[in-house]
């Protein structure tokens, strides 16, 4: 079974604008490419799973979601790197609309779209690293066994100032590329 780093999009990835509605509003961090290249060099699946409730809020549809994993695709793979998956929750519980409206096993922290990508991929979830910029994110990793980490970019600064109880990261880092690096020492020692 394959190792995994399952990225956050939003904050993580990508900066943190509020609910991304328009393409031109989606910017890479500087970094973001440069870690995904070397995940992909070390061996490991690089997933990115994100919590999109903008669809159940009724703020883009589903197919937008869509458009802005097909642009970081090209982008990454311009730059000679890959994602290997990307799994999304349209879903709220409070949400104005009632086909988004329900409690599921795909949002944050639940861990559905790990048991997914698990199932579709082939990956170990106990040999993999969750990285976020909330607690949900971190949470996510100890509900699938995985180690989590969590990034001060996007909402990360303001979360570490607010720890949940009961939830620690493995890793506090500044950003993607720091949490990368901090995994690759874990793994080759």
């Amino acid at each position: 079974m394959t190792r995994a780093v399952f990225l956050d999009r939003d904050g993580t990835l990508i900066d943190e604008v509020g609910y991304l509605d328009r393409l031109d509003r989606m910017r890479l961090f500087p970094w973001s490419i440069d870690a995904i290249r070397l995940l992909n060099r070390a061996g490991f699946a690089v997933v990115v799973v994100s919590n999109q409730a903008g669809v159940a809020r009724g703020f883009f549809k589903e197919a937008f979601v869509g458009e802005v994993r097909r642009e970081i695709d090209a982008r990454v793979a311009a730059a000679g790197a890959r994602i290997d998956g990307w799994y999304y929750c349209p879903h709220h519980p409070d949400a104005p609309l009632p086909e988004y409206r329900r409690q599921c096993e795909c949002r944050k922290p639940q861990p559905g779209m790990i048991r997914q990508a698990a199932r579709d991929l082939d990956i170990d979830p106990a040999r993999s690293y969750v990285v976020g910029d909330r607690w949900l994110d971190v949470q996510l990793a100890h509900n699938v066994g995985a180690s989590g980490i969590l990034v001060r970019t996007g909402y990360g600064a303001s979360e570490e100032r607010q720890p949940l109880d009961g939830t620690k990261a493995e890793m506090v880092a500044d950003n993607l590329i720091e949490a990368v690096t901090w995994i690759l020492r874990q793994t080759s020692s």
